[in-house]
Order: C-alpha cells, then structure tokens, then sequence
C-alpha cells in the first residue's frame, strides 16, 4: 500500500478550499512494530493529556461517503453544541476527520472556533466511496503521542474493511488511553459489532440513533465533549440530566 499523502485532483475544487483551511490529505497506514508500539506508548504518556488543566483535544470524525450527506449537514449543525458544552469546564480543540471518494481521507488542523469549524464542514460535500476507518483510527494514534488526543467520535453507518485490522488500531489507542465513542447511524448489521469491539478496545462507547434524528445525535456528541473537556468526572455530572451522557458512562470501562 503506497504511503504517499492523497492529492486533490486539479478540478477538485471543494478539496482545494478545504486544504487551504489547513486540511490534509491523510497517508497510508502502515503496520506498527512492537518497538513502535513501544515507543508512542511511553511518549502519549508523557504528554499526560488527562492531567489537570490540560487543554480538552476531540478528534470528530465522520463518513463522507455518498449516502451521508444529510448526515454530514446535520453534523454541521450540531457541532456547535459540543463547543458550547466544552465552554463551561474548560477549552476544547477539535480536529475533522472525513473520508470519502476514492480513497481520500483528509484532516484539518485543530480548531477551537466553531464558526471556522461550521464554515469549513460547508465547503465539503459528500462523495461516494468505500469507509476508510483504519486510516482515522491511524490518524487518532499519531496525534495522541503528537499532542494529546482526549477522545474520539466517529460518525457513520457502514464499515466496508477488515475487522481485524481495525481492531488492532483500537487496541492502539486502548494502551494510549483514548476511548473512541462511535454513534452508529441506523442499523447495518455488519457495522454494529465492529463498532462495538472497537468501542470494547478502546475503552469507549458504541450508540445508535434514528436516521435523521438530530437531538439523539446532539446529545451523544454534547456527552462525547464533555468527556474531552472535563473527563470521566464531567461526564458523570452530565449523565444525571441528560441521556446521552448516561449512554456513554453506561459502557465506559
């Protein structure tokens, strides 16, 4: 599998608007030695993002293959309301992940406005293709032991790879500490106990919600931010009032 970063082609007009609001085209996966396992595991421990006063780092991951963009206008709208809820225990950055086409995979920089955040989801529309979750959970890896990663959402309805490979990606991020809560979006049958193992692995959370339902969508990313901003202890505040919350806490080793 080649390692050289996906360009944009030339007519690829959205892709270069996206990239000049610092989104990159993601690299290939590569498989991890023991020694290299090693070595992300001691160095994401130094960083110690759980420690108090940390700044609250989410990576927000969606798929943005053909049949999600109603998803992914949702998901613009909402994504206000994880900020919102970050704003009263303390900072939040969030990082977009998305995935469509043929094997384009892109990332931004880490945004903590969640109007340039809403401005850059706008300019991306949604394309078909196969999911690409091996390269978001790579892309989570490299920036926990980089800078720090709270947690992880993905977003999305189908997983199209090979389950062991996923998993071993999570298990990554289990060492590391970085629990991925994945919201599953109706009710494909081969998706759910992939997302459910990865949520296992990582010490996170698997939800559905209702096609189309944005206050159940609302409620888990609102949970997912909390957890990022404040951890563990804001989470359990947050699930004595909200639903969400409880769901997230519920699975949460």
């Amino acid at each position: 599998m080649p390692g050289d970063p996906i360009k944009p082609r030339p007519s690829d007009a959205v892709s270069a608007r996206a990239e000049s609001e610092s989104d990159g085209a993601l690299p290939q996966a590569k498989t991890s030695t023991s020694e290299d396992v090693a070595a992300f595991v001691a160095k994401a421990r130094a960083l110690s993002p759980h420690s108090p006063g940390a700044k609250g780092r989410l990576i927000f991951a969606l798929d943005a293959t053909m049949s999600r963009q109603p998803t992914w206008d949702m998901a613009c709208a909402l994504q206000a309301d994880m900020f919102r809820e970050a704003a009263s225990l303390g900072s939040l950055d969030i990082r977009l992940v998305y995935y469509r086409g043929f094997n384009e995979c892109r990332a931004t920089g880490w945004i903590s406005d969640s109007s340039k955040l809403a401005t850059l989801m706008s300019k991306i529309d949604c394309r078909g293709g196969d999911t690409q979750i091996g390269r978001v959970l790579t892309d989570a890896r490299r920036e926990a032991v980089a800078s720090g990663v709270r947690a992880v959402v993905f977003v999305g309805d189908a997983m199209e790879e090979k389950v062991d490979a996923l998993c071993a990606k999570a298990g990554e991020l289990g060492m590391l500490k970085v629990p991925v809560f994945l919201f599953q979006e109706g009710h494909d049958a081969i998706a759910e106990p992939a997302f459910r193992e990865i949520a296992r692995l990582t010490g996170g959370a698997w939800c559905r919600f209702d096609p189309g339902a944005a206050a159940q969508l609302r409620e888990l990313l609102r949970a997912a931010a909390a957890y990022a901003a404040g951890g563990r202890e804001a989470l359990l505040k947050l699930a004595k009032t909200a639903s969400g919350a409880a769901q997230l806490i519920g699975q949460m080793k």
